[in-house]
């Protein structure tokens, strides 16, 4: 039997929506993820990460808003189909997947100061 498991995770960010959203393709494609679904206008990506030993890929959907000029919010809602064979080894796992991208994007935002 399969079943998802479920991480969300909502912050706050000092930096314009702009700036955030262009250097959310490159940590995709630093960490090696895919964008399923990229929507421009709302601010709102699919993202599939890769598979592990013995786990499925996560989605994470990745929702940025401007709070005001200066800053952005920013909410992940990740989720991984797990059986409950796989269930056993991914304790955690869409946890620390999205610590990985947010990780990842502090220090691409970083590199842009």
């Amino acid at each position: 039997m399969a079943y998802l498991r479920n991480e969300k995770e909502s912050f706050e960010i000092d930096y314009p929506l702009e700036i955030l959203w262009e250097a959310i393709p490159k940590v995709v494609k630093e960490l090696e993820w895919k964008i399923e679904e990229r929507d421009d206008t709302n601010h709102k990506a699919k993202l599939k990460t890769k598979s592990g030993f013995i786990s499925y890929s996560s989605t994470l959907n990745v929702e940025v808003n401007s709070v005001d000029e200066k800053t952005s919010r920013m909410s992940i809602k990740a989720e991984t189909p797990v059986t409950t064979i796989t269930s056993i080894a991914d304790l955690g796992r869409t946890r620390d997947r999205v610590e990985i991208f947010i990780e990842a994007l502090a220090k691409q935002m970083e590199k842009k100061e």
